[in-house]
């Protein structure tokens, strides 16, 4: 954490651009109090909790933070219920006002995204001289903000979209047959919010239509009904929509969508909408180079601090809510990988094709792996990559298995990795798979008898090849890594497992 008392001057020196608090009104917010995005990189810098940098931390990381929390009596925290598997759920409320906020997180277990950035505003809340005590003061004043930072520690614990009972919490909202699913219908008609955040992750494969851009940030606000009519309640959340695609525009101004408004009778979303909370869902994406989504974290702490700010002084009501309809809905066509063109011609059958590359991902205690496979082939004009490789008279080649074995995947190093693969070696075996199995260098590692590095392109099948160009090695596939031969990767860039 940044010296404190440079970031107090810092801070007070950027405030300046904050103007102050002007009595409400309905048709004049120009003097309402609001921050740019230097000023909420810096409170995020400075209030980030460092003990959450992994995306699949675990129920008891956030037990003990609680915990910390409560040891400041600026929060009222209560244990609301235990999960089907026996965990604590938790509540924490801040705030004197008779505004009525509720927000939820990690209703999917492995969509923690959020969570993050909850624990980010919850030591926000708890600081003080740092030039922004009015801001903490305008939320207390105004609002009575609810926080269910995870409500599904069971999937949590196993990173999976679902409950215990593999349950997905999500369709639960008209029935309530889970504990989890019950517990939040009843936190609401106690809490009688007048607005929601439903806070969720998405597929980092959705992107913004017309462009390469993965979506970073997508929001909605739920229809209410299946005609999808907009009510005063959906117009609320829509114009505070506006305003969190306006500070996202500072961020990321190609790379912001609208989820799906299809009517779902079992949503929470939907239902909290029809229940009188103009609620707003908020999923976060994909963005290149940040795969444990720490950017998108600072910005689930700007855009959700923002709404926050702008629901204490009505300030939200200044946006056109048919400015709403111009933000583009997600488009699925990302992969991770897209090669354009490639030769994958025999000698009696010539072929000039695209290839789509995924990696999925294989969760492993608090870590994971990844397994790359053929997602796609044929003319994907249309479909869009994170790296991208455009037509070079690339092409297949089949990759060796380097014949001497080594005793445990410790003993390569990232030079000697590095010298096999640009000699053609896809694959090397080792006598021992080690304590965790996992590794992180640009090739195949197997203890089984024999191993065999992609023969063919087949679709769902194995990525692990070459790619050469006038009988030269270009590039090489590894678990659908593309990895240039002639830049020597990053290390802990690769997330592979010994097989």
């Amino acid at each position: 954490m940044m010296n404190r008392n440079l970031f107090i001057v810092g801070i007070l020196a950027m405030l300046q651009a904050c103007t102050t608090l002007s009595p409400e009104t309905k048709s004049d917010y120009s003097n309402a109090m609001k921050l740019d995005s230097t000023q909420f990189n810096a409170l995020h810098e400075h209030y980030r909790e460092n003990a959450l940098l992994h995306r699949r931390f675990k129920h008891d990381e956030v037990d003990s933070l609680v915990k910390k929390h409560r040891g400041n009596a600026l929060f009222s925290i209560k244990e609301i219920g235990k999960s089907f598997e026996n965990r604590s759920i938790y509540k924490l409320q801040y705030g004197k006002g008779g505004t009525k906020v509720m927000l939820w997180s990690q209703m999917h277990g492995d969509e923690p995204t959020a969570t993050m950035a909850l624990f980010d505003l919850f030591n926000f809340f708890e600081g003080k001289d740092d030039g922004f005590d009015s801001v903490r003061q305008l939320l207390n004043d105004k609002l009575d903000i609810h926080f269910i930072p995870m409500l599904n520690p069971d999937g949590a614990e196993r990173y999976t979209r679902r409950n215990a009972q593999h349950i997905d919490l999500n369709r639960d909202a008209r029935v309530g047959q889970t504990v989890e699913g019950a517990l939040l219908r009843r936190i609401a008609k106690e809490v009688k919010p007048s607005y929601g955040f439903n806070l969720h992750d998405q597929s980092i494969y959705y992107n913004v239509p017309g462009t390469k851009n993965p979506v970073a940030i997508s929001m909605l606000a739920p229809a209410y009904n299946e005609a999808r009519e907009v009510n005063e309640v959906r117009r609320g959340a829509m114009q505070l929509i506006v305003g969190m695609h306006a500070l996202l525009q500072q961020y990321v101004p190609d790379a912001v969508a609208k989820y799906d408004d299809t009517y779902s009778p079992r949503g929470f979303g939907d239902n909290f909408q029809s229940w009188g909370a103009s609620t707003v869902l908020i999923e976060s994406g994909g963005k290149k180079g940040d795969p444990e989504k720490q950017e998108l974290r600072r910005l689930n702490f700007a855009i959700i601090l923002n709404a926050l700010m702008e629901i204490a002084q009505g300030s939200y009501r200044q946006y056109d809510p048919n400015d709403y309809d111009k933000i583009p809905f997600n488009a699925s066509q990302m992969h991770d990988v897209v090669l354009r063109g490639i030769d994958l011609g025999t000698d009696s059958v010539s072929l000039k094709t695209d290839i789509a590359l995924r990696r999925t991902e294989m969760t492993m205690g608090r870590d994971y792996f990844v397994r790359g496979h053929v997602e796609d082939i044929g003319d994907l004009d249309i479909a869009y990559g994170y790296d991208e490789l455009a037509a070079q008279d690339l092409k297949f080649v089949q990759g060796k298995t380097y014949p001497q074995t080594f005793e445990t995947v410790d003993e390569i190093t990232m030079d000697c990795a590095w010298n096999l693969l640009k000699e053609g070696f896809v694959a090397v075996k080792v006598n021992s798979k080690g304590t965790d199995h996992l590794h992180d260098l640009p090739l195949v590692v197997f203890t089984q008898s024999s191993f065999t590095p992609t023969a063919q392109i087949s679709l769902l099948g194995t990525s692990n090849f070459l790619l050469a160009s006038g009988g030269m090695l270009k590039y090489a596939v590894i678990n659908g890594y593309l990895i240039d031969l002639s830049q020597r990767p990053k290390a802990k860039f690769f997330k592979n497992r010994v097989i």
